[in-house]
C-alpha cells in the first residue's frame, strides 16, 4: 500500500525524478513526459465528471483508475525478470481495452452515422470529453515515440488509442445521442 506522509522530498529539485524501478532519470524525458500526460488525461477526465453522473460517471471513474494503472505500468520500464520482483509491477492487461471497445460498442449503436466530422463542444460534458480526447491522443503520440526507442507494455498504447475512440463515442451520446453535435461546415467562413 503506498503511504505518503510527506508531499515533498527535495530530490527532485535537481530536475531528476525516480522512476518505479528507482532510476533516477530527467524529469522532461519521454518515459515521464509519457506517463505524465497519462495523468494529464486523467485530471480533464475529473473535470469531465463533474458534469456526468449515473452510468456514465461510473464508466469515467472505471478509466481514472486504469489511468493510474497505465501511469503505474509506463514508470517502472519492463525487464526480463518482471515475474522475479520483489514488487511485481502492475502492467495494464487486454481485457481493460476490451472492455473499452465493448462500451465504445454499445455507445454507438445509439448514435446515428456520422455525415461530417463534428466541432468539439455542444454541451459541457461533450466539450470536457473532447478536451479528454485530445489529452489522450497526446498521451498516446508520446506512448508509442517511447516504444521507438525503449520498451513499453504494447497494451499501453492498445488502451490509448482505444480511448481516445471512447471519449469521441461519448461526447456524442453527451450531445442527445449526436443529436446536439456541431457540424463542421468546409469553407464555411471564406
Amino acid at each position: 500500500m503506498v503511504v505518503l506522509n510527506k508531499i515533498y522530498t527535495r530530490t527532485g529539485d535537481a530536475g531528476q525524478t525516480a522512476l518505479g524501478n528507482g532510476e533516477r532519470v530527467a524529469k522532461h524525458s519521454l518515459r515521464v513526459s509519457s506517463y505524465g500526460t497519462v495523468d494529464e488525461t486523467n485530471a480533464v477526465v475529473g473535470l469531465a465528471r463533474l458534469n456526468a453522473d449515473g452510468d456514465l460517471d461510473g464508466k469515467l471513474a472505471m478509466i481514472q483508475n486504469d489511468l493510474f494503472d497505465l501511469g503505474a505500468d509506463l514508470c517502472r520500464p519492463e525487464m526480463e525478470n518482471d515475474a522475479e520482483a520483489e514488487y511485481p509491477p502492475l502492467r495494464m492487461v487486454a481485457a481493460q481495452v476490451d472492455r473499452l471497445e465493448a462500451e465504445i460498442d454499445h455507445m454507438n449503436e445509439a448514435l446515428t452515422p456520422l455525415r461530417s466530422f463534428i466541432l468539439p463542444g455542444g454541451s459541457a460534458l461533450a466539450a470536457h470529453l473532447h478536451m479528454c480526447r485530445t489529452v489522450s491522443r497526446r498521451a498516446e503520440r508520446l506512448v508509442v515515440e517511447l516504444s521507438g526507442v525503449d520498451t513499453v507494455n504494447p497494451v499501453t498504447v492498445k488502451y490509448l488509442n482505444r480511448l481516445s475512440d471512447w471519449f469521441f463515442v461519448a461526447a456524442r451520446m453527451a450531445n442527445d445521442s449526436g443529436k446536439d453535435d456541431v457540424l463542421w461546415v468546409p469553407g464555411a467562413n471564406r
